[in-house]
């Protein structure tokens, strides 16, 4: 989180000042085998009056809700002497203690089983924490400094690993309640590689690859090799490197097949949780993660919306800026490992396919704008609900949206003003990520107004693609790095059903999206399809058979069944509307010197030419 430097680089002095008033926590594992943590937090120099002690419902990285209150039970609340203190649960998070003395200790049980970025997890092999999921706190402390200490001397091959400040003896620090709030923790026997690297400024700072996987030493240092060669394509678009608290930056991966998978950025480490045996043999299928993560170092940890500040734990955030923050995130995930040489020039031409598929073909993005996709995150960012939602129709993922905004915004700066995405990140962070100002959407209409000289463009560019649901001429724009955007299969028809259940021998209707001949004709979820065309609906075969048959502009007959009722209605195929982008030399045509030109400066390695 932002605003903590001065914080962070306290003198011992100033430390011993705020050692009376932190906030300290001893964490121990002797019930690891059945998935529990205990926890114990002692809080000194309570104010006076009601104490308030809950679990957050947000977590740093995530955009919705999450009730960590859950896994908390055998909550209890003391006095320093030891005596027991009277609880008021007043919600399920949430505690209330009405009387006590100066010094307050509480213990709770932690059950976690669950090893992504945004919960925890205890086993015999490690102890994963997200902070949130795992540690309550004292509301309207959020100033003081945190401490915690693990014990697992029953765990010899146990160590931590943490951007926590190490202070001995298994004992980390925060500054505040912000930044301990941000800092993953890993305990295991993991195996560790790391390297340094050096600013434009000459500052030295290390970076370290934490592997909790059933990998050789060997394997974790040919991983760690491959990504210093994406770090170093990182520094090529920033030009700068983040001052990483303390100097270290954490990469803390967990590999495991059973985990449940995911990525979540923080401002000095990231959480990469994977669903791999290991990672030899899989390197290349688990950089993505690493990319997009890694960028976030920059974006979205320090150049930061301001409707992310502060960050509230109580609930969450609703944000304007995810289709950059987390969108333009994405659209240089993929493309730093084709500069790196990690990837290939088709798997990104493989990517920008899905994103212009999506943001030209999808009715979330036909009907709704960046900004308001963005808002959608409370819902959608691995937000629980056990209801059927209209999001299909309603919704586009801000990461792919924002990945073909960036996408579009790339190739026109190059193609129109002899600048790249990468000026545009620069200068962004030159003026509020550097020095943490929280930006607006306003702000970024003015930073791209300034960079190109040019207020008009600017200002249209948003108007019609970021407050508006205009769409950008990608096949014009990728015509200059010798891209052709074409129909993939021109002149077949489409229905438009998407996915069938084909459980219990019926062909059962998920979904169907706004748009499509199958909407058209009124079929729905629930709908089963009993014929088609005359033809029984056995399997998904007979109405991919049925659709090869005809062409667009046919009509056909649907016989389907829903709630027990039988009925009937008629479908108009339409052309089928899903794009590919190919090479021009695949199509027969020339690809010009200028497009050469253009295709290698977007895609090739940028290190040695900044």
């Amino acid at each position: 989180m932002k605003k903590i430097l001065g914080a962070v680089l306290c003198s011992a002095l100033s430390f011993c000042a705020f050692a009376q008033n932190e906030v300290r926590y001893v964490v121990s594992f002797p019930n690891a085998i059945h998935h529990e943590a205990e926890i114990a937090m002692e809080i000194p120099n309570v104010p006076a009056g009601n104490l308030k002690v809950r679990m957050s419902r947000s977590s740093p990285g995530r955009y919705a809700t999450h009730e960590f209150g859950k896994n908390v039970y055998n909550f209890k609340a003391f006095e320093a002497s030891g005596k027991a203190l009277v609880i008021k649960q007043t919600a399920g998070d949430v505690y209330e203690i009405p009387a006590h003395g100066n010094a307050v200790k509480i213990t709770y049980t932690l059950f976690g089983n669950w090893i992504d970025g945004t919960y925890a997890g205890f086993d015999e092999t490690h102890a994963h924490m997200n902070i949130p999921a795992t540690f309550a706190f004292p509301v309207g402390m959020d100033a003081r400094p945190r401490l915690v200490e693990f014990k697992y001397a029953e765990k010899q091959n146990w160590k931590v690993a943490t951007q926590l400040k190490p202070m001995g003896k298994n004992t980390f620090y925060a500054p505040n309640f912000q930044y301990f709030m941000d800092s993953p923790i890993e305990i295991a026997n993991y195996k560790t590689a790391k390297w340094e690297v050096k600013n434009h400024d000459g500052k030295v700072q290390t970076i370290h690859l934490i592997a909790h996987s059933n990998d050789t030493q060997a394997a974790v240092d040919k991983y760690a090799d491959m990504l210093k060669k994406m770090v170093d394509e990182h520094y090529a678009v920033w030009r700068d490197f983040p001052v990483y608290d303390y100097g270290n930056y954490y990469f803390l991966n967990d590999v495991y097949p059973a985990n449940a998978g995911d990525g979540m950025e923080h401002r000095n480490s990231t959480s990469i949780v994977q669903r791999t045996p290991k990672i030899e043999g899989y390197e290349s299928n688990l950089l993505g993660t690493f990319s997009h993560e890694y960028f976030h170092s920059w974006n979205v940890e320090r150049l930061r919306p301001k409707t992310l500040e502060p960050f509230n734990f109580e609930h969450s955030n609703i944000s304007d800026e995810l289709w950059l923050a987390e969108g333009f995130t994405q659209y240089y995930g993929g493309l730093l490992l084709t500069r790196a040489g990690l990837k290939t020039a088709d798997n990104s031409i493989q990517a920008f396919n899905g994103m212009v598929n999506a943001v030209l073909n999808s009715p979330g993005a036909k009907n709704y704008s960046p900004i308001e996709a963005s808002r959608y995150a409370v819902f959608a960012d691995a937000g629980v609900a056990i209801d059927q939602t209209n999001k299909g129709n309603i919704f586009l993922s801000y990461y792919t949206y924002g990945a073909a905004t960036a996408l579009a915004l790339d190739l026109t700066l190059r193609s129109e003003f002899k600048l790249t995405l990468d000026d545009y990140m620069r200068a962004l962070w030159k003026a509020y990520g550097k020095p943490e100002i929280a930006y607006t959407v306003p702000d970024l209409e003015k930073t791209l107004s300034e960079l190109t000289k040019n207020p008009s463009f600017a200002k249209a560019f948003f108007a019609k693609y970021i407050y508006g649901k205009e769409k950008n001429d990608y096949a014009k724009l990728l015509l200059n790095a010798g891209l052709v955007l074409r129909k993939a299969n021109p002149g077949q028809a489409y229905a438009g059903f998407g996915n069938l259940n084909t459980s219990d021998g019926k062909m059962t209707l998920l979904q169907t999206s706004k748009g499509t001949p199958a909407y058209q004709a009124g079929l729905d979820v629930g709908d089963v399809i009993l014929s088609i065309d005359g033809q029984e609906a056995t399997n998904a075969s007979v109405i991919d058979q049925v659709t090869k048959a005809h062409k667009p502009g046919d009509v056909v007959e649907i016989k389907y069944q829903y709630r027990g009722e039988n009925k009937s209605t008629r479908l108009t195929f339409a052309e089928n509307p899903v794009l590919e982008i190919v090479s021009i030399e695949k199509t027969g045509g020339t690809l010009t010197p200028a497009m050469q030109t253009f295709r290698d400066n977007w895609l090739n390695s940028q290190v040695k030419s900044k």
